[in-house]
């Protein structure tokens, strides 16, 4: 069942919470291989089963560091919305969208709806890489597993993937669901939910053992979030 949450905003607490211990279609990245079309099983495959199992015992994410590049690319992605709303068409701003028709739950953040059948992903780029996308007229490899999952859990028949760098031209190209693709993000997405189910199990009986198990508290400091 698809479910909208267009009163979350992406990156407050609440957007926290509704993505916590969720596979989502950012980090699809880590658990399958592009090339292959395989679900990896690698160093990042592993950190991102312990971070979501992390997550659903404690119910918190972890803040992490927000970078220089990273706020020039909150800025530009606005910058690409109100550049594709005024010469393409009229967007929707939504927080989350999940879907859990497969018997667990994957969650998509787009960066706008459109309409009844489109989405759209932008992405802010270095100079060089924005020239290389307009001269392959083709979408990042390191974006298309999003971009497809994206697809996948909103159901919806295409996705305009934005390539945006401030004094170049804003290249848009049209994606279509690729179902061998996505056939092989759930074959993916399954492992996965089938490891973490393993490890979680793993947990409980070590919760359940004689092992010397104090509980604590957490504290966060204000100075985790000063950069």
């Amino acid at each position: 069942m698809i479910k909208y949450f267009p009163e979350l905003i992406q990156g407050g607490d609440e957007w926290l919470a509704a993505r916590c211990g969720l596979l989502t279609a950012s980090e699809m990245k880590l658990i399958i291989s592009p090339e292959k079309l395989e679900p990896s099983d690698n160093d990042k495959t592993r950190a991102h089963v312990w971070e979501l199992l992390a997550q659903r015992i404690t119910r918190y994410v972890e803040p992490k560091y927000v970078g220089s590049d990273m706020l020039r690319g909150q800025a530009d992605e606005v910058e690409a919305r109100l550049l594709y709303d005024k010469h393409y068409a009229r967007v929707t701003d939504v927080g989350f969208v999940t879907n859990d028709k497969w018997g667990f739950t994957i969650g998509y953040s787009p960066d706008a709806l459109v309409g009844d059948d489109g989405l759209i992903e932008c992405k802010s780029r270095d100079q060089k890489l924005q020239v290389q996308r307009i001269a392959e007229l083709a979408v990042d490899p390191l974006h298309i597993i999003q971009v497809q999952t994206g697809l996948l859990v909103s159901e919806r028949k295409w996705c305009d993937y934005i390539s945006y760098s401030g004094g170049l031209p804003m290249l848009t190209l049209r994606v279509l669901p690729d179902f061998k693709m996505q056939e092989a993000i759930v074959r993916a997405a399954t492992a996965f939910e089938e490891r973490l189910a393993e490890k979680w199990a793993a947990y409980q009986l070590s919760m359940a053992s004689s092992a010397r198990l104090l509980p604590t508290e957490r504290r966060i400091e204000q100075e985790m979030y000063l950069s």
